[in-house]
């Protein structure tokens, strides 16, 4: 009934009164709890790509040096060792709730809070009545949705707002030291140096390029996970995924600036725990390897791609299950999506994600056209099969040994949005339910 009643409403209300209402309501909730976010030094992620896995980086870096520190993204939530999934389906929940989690993650004397700072969030003012100390800058991929009009440059206006705002907010004392205000960039993003224009008392680069502050040097990637050299010093990460060294680039950068030693940086990296929904490897006793991502549009699917490339054995087949969002998201991106994984696999399987109340068979249908256009072949390389659990079942079944599975799309999401209707559904369930009904 409420959603149903935000459908009719919301489109015949003006834009500056919705906007004035979600901002009024973060004031409102920050009030509430007594503005937490005073008590703690925050570090927010903005950008498109690799939030999620920097920010848990971060945590288990900082977790290493022997602090306190909380976390909400995507994937999860952390107070301090405690974790728990993310069951709100956005990465920033609505303002009362952020705030109530700020409110607890203070109330156990975390020092630190990692958060997750999405565009879409912003344009709700999720953001307003949260004082942050550092921002990390990802980068912007081309990522449209109608929250931002399908423009970047209004993704771009939204980011910035949060910028602006850093240099501006009240400088705190945690532990008997000043906090100072920091950006830190991936310099290998076109759009970082427009993010490092904005005040701050200390700014930090890092990326692949020569003019980085922290340059990554010779990554390596296996099925154990990826090494590499940042300012002549190596670490490894049990993470698959070649990206996976700049997310870690980020985190190392961030942490450096707040105090960490190179000791804590490689043992918070070493043991860092799964991500939820991040290149996830599902073990069983399958023979071949079965992984969980959350990848779910152009950019991070090359990425994919190139990852399972890598790891492949001679021999062995890539097999991608994939599908798009409805709800508002970029429809453009379907086809490029397509295209990009019928190159990089050898079998796809499109399948539902969140249609919302989109038409599931147009979503899988522009996905096709891309996909067919790119040299797969209905009913032999490509299969549309709607249900997703079938469509998982369908991947599962295909796989020989030595040949790698991509579930893509929903990562450890906790529900799934179809018809109008919200159901619980965690893909790395229903991969090892799957799993266990093949080997018995």
């Amino acid at each position: 009934m409420k959603k149903m009643l935000k459908k009719i409403v919301q489109p015949i209300i003006p834009k500056s009164f919705i906007n004035f209402l979600h901002y009024s309501e973060s004031l409102a909730a920050a009030q509430k709890y007594k503005h937490p976010s005073n008590k703690m030094i925050v570090i927010g992620l903005v950008g498109s790509k690799g939030k999620t896995t920097t920010a848990n980086m971060l945590w288990s870096i900082l977790s290493a040096g022997g602090s306190k520190v909380g976390l909400i993204g995507t994937a999860n939530i952390r107070y301090g060792q405690k974790e728990e999934l993310n069951r709100y389906h956005m990465t920033m929940p609505g303002a009362f709730v952020l705030q109530r989690l700020l409110s607890k993650m203070s109330a156990i004397n975390c020092q630190y809070v990692i958060m997750e700072v999405p565009s879409e969030g912003q344009t709700q003012y999720r953001h307003v009545g949260i004082n942050f100390d550092v921002l990390i800058f990802t980068n912007v991929t081309n990522e449209l949705m109608a929250a931002h009009d399908f423009s970047l440059e209004t993704l771009h206006k939204h980011n910035k707002r949060v910028f602006k705002r850093l240099a501006h907010s009240k400088r705190k004392t945690i532990g008997l030291q000043k906090t100072p205000k920091i950006i830190v960039a991936n310099i290998d993003s076109k759009d970082a140096p427009n993010y490092l224009l904005f005040q701050a008392d200390k700014k930090l680069t890092f990326g692949t390029k020569a003019s980085a502050d922290y340059i990554i040097k010779d990554v390596q990637d296996t099925q154990n996970g990826i090494s590499f050299d940042i300012n002549n010093t190596s670490y490894r990460v049990k993470m698959l995924g070649k990206i996976n060294a700049v997310n870690a680039a980020g985190a190392i950068a961030a942490a450096s600036a707040l105090g960490a030693n190179k000791k804590a940086i490689a043992l918070g990296l070493s043991k860092l725990p799964i991500i939820p929904g991040r290149m996830e490897v599902i073990e069983g006793k399958q023979p071949f390897t079965v992984v969980v991502d959350y990848a779910h549009e152009q950019a991070s699917m090359t990425a994919l791609m190139d990852s399972a490339r890598d790891m492949k054995l001679k021999g062995a087949k890539v097999i991608t299950l994939l599908g798009a969002e409805g709800g508002g998201r970029d429809s453009a991106k379907r086809p490029e999506m397509g295209a990009i994984c019928a190159k990089g696999s050898d079998i796809i399987i499109l399948s539902n994600v969140d249609p919302y109340d989109d038409d599931p068979e147009i979503i899988l249908e522009d996905i096709a056209e891309g996909a067919l256009g790119a040299g797969a072949e209905k009913d032999k390389s490509m299969f549309i099969v709607p249900d997703r659990r079938e469509g998982i079942r369908k991947a599962i079944d295909l796989a020989s040994k030595d040949d790698i599975v991509l579930i893509t799309g929903k990562g450890a999401e906790q529900s799934m949005e179809i018809g109008g209707k919200s159901i619980a559904w965690d893909d790395r369930k229903v991969v090892r339910e799957e799993l266990n009904k093949l080997v018995g």
